[in-house]
């Protein structure tokens, strides 16, 4: 009898169990690689959305600092040199040439970022009373294109009133 309960007692798990187990383990271990891989894609859409609000913001909080003269020249990388002449012409983010909105245009890090100056008075910022300023940031995201959109007023403080 003790030789019986010896035999019983070394008697291991069976092929089948251990096969059902890594089956098991196997399951586990792809259902959290697939949550992983859509956590990082959720992280880096983010990632985008947030770089093109923020270059977008940055460009509209550029033009708001900008005096009334110099609001048609940016400097896109930031040395002190304006390196780009917004222009009504139709080429570069500018949609219709002579439409009386002056347009810019950077790309950056896969965003392209596109900002208008629309004057009040069509075609001459000097004697507008205000401007609109727009900035359009889009992107590619796993999911498709995307836009950010953002947009200000900005008042001529030399404007005395229509002449």
């Amino acid at each position: 009898m003790m030789r019986d309960r010896i035999v019983q007692s070394e008697w291991g798990a069976s092929f089948a169990e251990v096969l059902v187990a890594m089956a098991l383990t196997m399951t586990g271990l792809a259902g959290a690689m697939g949550a992983f891989e859509a956590a990082e894609r959720i992280v880096r859409n983010g990632m985008l959305a947030t770089r093109a609000l923020a270059m977008a913001e940055s460009r509209i909080e550029a033009k708001r600092s900008a005096s009334w003269e110099r609001l048609l020249l940016d400097d896109v990388n930031h040395d002190g040199v304006p390196d780009l002449v917004m222009r009504d012409d139709g080429v570069g983010g500018d949609a219709v040439a002579g439409d009386g909105t002056y347009s810019g245009s950077w790309e950056q890090d896969g965003i392209k970022l596109i900002w208008t100056v629309t004057p009040s008075h069509s075609g001459s910022l000097p004697v507008s009373g205000h401007a609109v300023i727009e900035a359009r940031a889009a992107y590619t995201s796993g999911s498709g294109p995307r836009e950010v959109r953002i947009g200000t007023v900005l008042a001529n403080p030399l404007f005395v009133g229509s002449q």
